[in-house]
């Protein structure tokens, strides 16, 4: 700490023998500096404040149903972006700027001025915007900041109607491509319907539960046509048990007529009515039906050309006894019922038997299917949305050209200012006089430090490295001291008067701007 600071007393020792210098050098600066203040043009400045309201009614009354732009966000952009050159050019036209403008040279400079110049501050959540412009002609100021407040509310007024349409272009387009999209995904799922119905059937189940009911109804049929035969059984082996009565025939039938086998015939054509009211002709019950009752017609034509060449047919077979009778057709009924089963049976296990034939290739019909819904679904829904996004452009194309961006309100028009607001000459003329000593004192460290002294033996040690022995001092005389005292005095006297001069050009300042 020592050491640094005699070196500190060595270098302020050493500029203290340039101090007329530095003290000159002040002074003529800080003359210059103030001359240049003096001379500096007045400028006025204008100034206007708009409010922007970006509440509107309609706004939540269309949340929703339109899109609702960051208003507040439109706006700070509106006021970053206003001060580009084509408003600057349309500026000068509205504030008859052009006038005074000669050739493009003169034109560009003024373009660069003025977007130099031009301010536009806000006033933070407030939406207060603060418009000026410095000039030297206040009317001019003036008109440059009415201009402005006009341009920054027709800019809000009018909406971002390019913007938007490059929107609703690019809806509609997209809609266009999505309807192709979603014509093909319907076409290709309704040919795999078709090409695929007879294996997936209504969609209704995965080919698991398919086969389950296929399965249940089986063993349903199964177990109705083991109920059926038991019941024919029983009733052959009751038939054996009887004996039949045969009387004369009294009843007029032809030698055709066989009555047992008739009464069978009777019985199928009453189930054969029975399944034609549920089941189409190709049933498969109804046919085995059909069948059974052709071969009974045969088999009653063949009796009865046997009881014909017998002579059998005067007597009535069967129709003295009605128990017989009843058992008869009962067993007949039952014979008929277990040949459907049976038929029933047959068309169930075939079924069947072709559902677990396809069980490996109907899963991957069905994720085929379901890839294909999934798609179909992708795009519809894309195109939903797109439809619905569309309305709410074009909805919020209508609420914009009603309301725009939001309300501008003029707060306070642009003012013309009485009085300069630039320069600042009260505060230029003291940052001047520092600056000229600032100067003043760099011009000592620099003619120091451009011609080096010795000021103690410690110093010159330090730079030779070779050991001091002694020192010569200086005596002065009495005459040399007195004129060393008047150097002291006339430097203290200038440097006061310099301060004195700068506090003095400060009041005169103010004097004459009251």
């Amino acid at each position: 700490m020592e050491d640094i600071l005699s070196k500190l007393i060595g270098l302020l020792r050493a500029m203290w023998r340039y101090r007329w210098w530095g003290l000159l050098t002040a002074w003529l600066m800080a003359v210059a500096a103030g001359a240049m203040i003096y001379k500096m043009p007045d400028k006025y400045q204008s100034s206007a404040r708009v409010f922007v309201d970006t509440q509107s009614v309609l706004r939540p009354l269309m949340s929703g149903l339109a899109v609702q732009p960051n208003v507040n966000q439109q706006v700070e952009i509106l006021s970053r972006t206003l001060i580009s050159r084509p408003n600057v050019e349309k500026l000068i036209t509205m504030a008859d700027l052009d006038l005074s403008v000669n050739n493009a040279q003169q034109r560009d400079a003024l373009i660069a001025r003025l977007m130099r110049d031009l301010r536009i501050r806000t006033g933070g959540r407030d939406n207060i915007f603060t418009l000026s412009f410095q000039d030297e002609n206040p009317e001019q100021a003036q008109r440059v900041v009415q201009a402005l407040v006009s341009l920054f509310v027709e800019s809000g007024l009018v909406g971002k109607r390019q913007d938007t349409d490059t929107a609703r272009r690019f809806l509609d387009e997209q809609i266009a491509q999505y309807e192709t999209r979603l014509t093909e995904a319907e076409n290709r799922l309704k040919d795999f319907r078709l090409r695929h119905m007879a294996l997936l059937g209504d969609g209704g189940g995965d080919y698991i539960s398919r086969i389950a009911q296929v399965s249940a109804q089986l063993e349903q049929a199964r177990l109705e046509l083991r109920e059926i035969e038991t019941t024919r059984d029983v009733l052959a082996r009751q038939l054996v048990g009887e004996e039949p009565v045969l009387l004369p025939n009294t009843t007029g039938r032809t030698l055709s007529t066989v009555p047992e086998i008739d009464a069978r015939i009777d019985t199928l054509n009453k189930t054969l009515d029975g399944l034609l009211l549920r089941y189409t002709d190709s049933h498969p019950d109804v046919q085995a039906v059909r069948k059974l009752i052709e071969d009974l017609e045969g088999q009653r034509q063949a009796e009865a050309e046997v009881m014909a060449a017998s002579g059998i047919g005067q007597f009535g077979a069967l129709d003295a006894n009605p128990v017989y009778q009843q058992m008869k057709l009962a067993h007949a009924d039952a014979e008929a019922r277990s040949g459907a089963l049976r038929t029933r049976v047959a068309e169930f296990e075939q079924r069947l038997a072709e559902l677990r034939e396809r069980s490996e290739l109907i899963p991957q019909l069905e994720a085929e299917r379901a890839q294909l819904n999934r798609d179909y679904d992708v795009q519809r829904r894309n195109y939903d949305q797109l439809v619905t996004r569309r309305e709410s452009a074009s909805m919020s194309v209508e609420m914009a050209a009603q309301a725009g961006i939001a309300d501008f309100r003029v707060i306070d028009p642009p003012s013309l200012p009485a009085k300069p607001s630039a320069p600042n000459r009260i505060l230029l003329v003291p940052v001047a006089g520092v600056a000229s000593l600032a100067a003043g004192l760099a011009l000592m460290f620099l003619l120091a430090q451009l011609r080096p002294t010795f000021i103690d033996g410690r110093a010159l040690r330090e730079v030779s490295g070779l050991p001091v022995l002694g020192m010569v001092t200086h005596v002065t005389d009495a005459r040399a001291q007195r004129r060393h005292r008047f150097g002291l005095w006339a430097f203290s006297i200038l440097l006061l008067m310099y301060g004195a001069a700068l506090g003095a050009a400060v009041v005169m300042l103010k004097m004459m701007q009251h």
